[in-house]
């Protein structure tokens, strides 16, 4: 098992009233299952430790069976426990959460294997159908009580991310790992800081940096990835060093408007404020705007 640190959004499913802690990974685009979570459905375990015995003396029967690959590419990430507090636990993506569920005898395996599948389903669609997407992304935004001015925004930095991610892959980037160095590489180039430093700044931990980002950030950002697209276009990167190097120009290009704005607005745009310090909690008062 490996212990990772990803850009996560964590959520409950409910599957026949059960509890399924449940992972989307941004940068990976799929979905982490709870194996315990999962195992304690199968098993009909009374408890959540005793469905982890179970799972303990499964992995050593499977190791035992040959399954070492299925096991080292399982991960643990930090999710919610049921004292509230995040704690480290197995999680597997649905092709390993099949593979798993195929070694438990239990008449709930079929059922839940379908239930996984629609979950992970929900979330194709989405990325086979843009405008779904963007349309669900919308109502989640506005039902939060972001302004409309600040969903345009952030709607115009999805696209403008996926362009560069899909730039990134054509140009010869494919590890996960590698994506976030280069968007730590953009992000310091025009901020002075990383994601995981810029975060912190701002107080945010499991929150998504760019949803928590002030209308001029936003913008910032917004044009160091597009920069850095075109100058990839441009310069057709072959290697991870000259990537490094694309990135690093693109954050620059970001650095020159943001020293520009500065100037003209007397104080620093990088800012603690969180876009969610915006919003007000009734959705028919008046939404202000981030400055």
């Amino acid at each position: 098992m490996r212990t990772e640190n990803m850009t996560q959004q964590n959520a409950i499913q409910i599957f026949e009233g059960k509890q399924v802690r449940v992972a989307w990974n941004e940068e990976e685009e799929k979905y982490y299952f709870s194996i315990v979570d999962v195992v304690q459905i199968l098993t009909e375990q009374p408890t959540p430790r005793k469905a982890s015995t179970y799972w303990a003396v499964l992995k050593k029967r499977l190791k035992g069976e040959g399954a070492d690959e299925l096991l080292t590419n399982c991960k643990q990430l930090k999710m919610p426990a049921a004292d509230g507090k995040n704690r480290a636990t197995d999680v597997a993506d649905l092709e390993q959460i099949l593979r798993i569920i195929q070694s438990i005898p239990s008449k709930k395996a079929e059922p839940i294997k379908q239930w996984l599948s629609e979950v992970g389903a929900q979330r194709i669609d989405q990325m086979i159908d843009p405008e779904l997407t963007f349309q669900m992304a919308v109502e989640d935004y506005r039902r939060q009580g972001y302004s409309e001015r600040w969903i345009e925004n952030r709607l115009k930095s999805i696209r403008t991310r996926k362009e560069l991610t899909d730039e990134w892959e054509r140009s010869g980037v494919k590890e996960q790992k590698d994506f976030a160095i280069l968007t730590n590489i953009l992000t310091k180039a025009w901020s002075g800081m990383n994601t995981g430093e810029y975060k912190r700044y701002k107080g945010l931990t499991k929150e998504n940096l760019r949803d928590n980002m002030t209308t001029l950030e936003l913008a910032l950002n917004t044009l160091a990835e597009a920069a850095t697209t075109e100058i990839s276009r441009n310069r057709n990167p072959k290697t991870m060093q000259e990537n490094k190097q694309v990135a690093q120009s693109g954050g620059k290009a970001a650095k020159v408007a943001r020293e520009e704005v500065e100037k003209q607005i007397g104080h620093s745009v990088i800012s603690r404020k969180r876009a969610s310090d915006y919003l007000l909690p009734t959705e028919d008062a008046e939404i202000k705007e981030i400055e």
